[in-house]
C-alpha cells in the first residue's frame, strides 16, 4: 500500500467512525473538511472503498433515504450504497491513530492526523506534534544552508519564492510551539478550562479557528525545492 493511499484509507475511516456515508457524501466530506484530498477522484475513492470491504473493516448497505427509495424505478438508476464502519473497523482506525511514527510528521499525513485529534489521545497529540515540529526545524535548516550557498547565483524573484518558503515554515513552527505549550498546561484548542481534551467539530469541517488541514502552514512550502 502506497504512503497516499493510506492516508486516504485513514481518511475514510475517520469519517465513517462518526456516522455511515455513501461515497457521493464521503468525497464531499474529505473535500470540504479535508482539504489536502481535493485532487481525489471517485476513480481514487472507490478502489479504496472496496479494499475496506474486503479487509473487514467496512460493509456496505443499501440507502434508506427517500432519494435512495426512488432511485432504482427511475431510470434503471441503482439505489446508493451507504458504507458502515465494522468493529474491527474501528479497532483498525483506533490502532492507526495511536501510531506515531515518522509518516505521521509527513505534509499529507499530518494534515489528515491533525484532523482527528478530536479522537486522539493527549500523549499522542505531543508526540506527533514535537515530531512534525523537530522534522520542520530539520527543513528549515537545510533551507537555510542552501539559500546561503546559492543566494549569489539567485535572481530576485527566485530569491523571494525561496524567502517565502522559508517563512512558511517559520511560521508553522511558531503555530507548532503555541499548540505544544497548550498540550503542556493541559488547554484544549479553545482555550478551556484544563483537563478538557481538544475538540473538534469534523461535521462542518471547523478546526477550532486553527488552519483547516489542508491549510496547515508549511504544507507547500515552495522553497522546500532549492538545492
Amino acid at each position: 500500500m502506497s504512503r497516499r493511499s493510506g492516508i486516504l484509507e485513514f481518511a475514510v475511516l475517520g469519517l465513517l467512525r462518526e456516522s455511515p456515508m455513501h461515497g457521493y457524501e464521503l468525497r464531499k466530506r474529505l473535500n470540504t473538511s479535508l482539504g489536502v484530498f481535493r485532487a481525489f477522484s471517485y476513480g481514487t475513492l472507490y478502489p479504496c472503498l472496496k479494499t475496506l470491504v474486503a479487509n473487514g473493516w467496512l460493509i456496505e448497505e443499501p440507502g434508506h433515504t427517500p432519494e435512495d427509495a426512488l432511485a432504482a424505478p427511475l431510470a434503471g438508476r441503482r439505489a446508493k450504497i451507504v458504507y458502515r464502519l465494522t468493529a474491527e473497523g474501528k479497532e483498525h482506525f483506533e490502532d492507526l491513530l495511536s501510531q506515531t511514527g515518522p509518516d505521521a510528521y509527513e505534509d499529507e499525513h499530518f494534515a489528515a492526523r491533525f484532523a482527528f485529534f478530536g479522537q486522539t489521545s493527549r500523549d499522542v497529540r505531543m508526540r506527533v506534534l514535537e515530531g512534525r515540529r523537530s522534522r520542520l526545524e530539520e527543513r528549515l535548516e537545510k533551507m537555510r544552508a542552501s539559500l546561503a550557498r546559492t543566494r549569489e547565483r539567485l535572481d530576485d524573484y527566485t530569491l523571494e519564492l525561496q524567502r517565502h518558503g522559508m517563512e512558511s515554515v517559520e511560521r508553522e513552527v511558531r503555530w507548532l510551539n503555541e499548540l505544544i505549550e497548550s498540550e503542556r498546561a493541559g488547554r484544549d484548542l479553545k482555550g478551556s478550562a484544563p483537563g478538557g481534551a481538544a475538540q473538534q467539530d469534523t461535521t462542518s469541517g471547523s478546526t477550532g479557528g486553527l488552519p483547516r488541514p489542508g491549510g496547515l502552514p508549511g504544507t507547500d512550502t515552495p522553497g522546500d525545492t532549492a538545492t
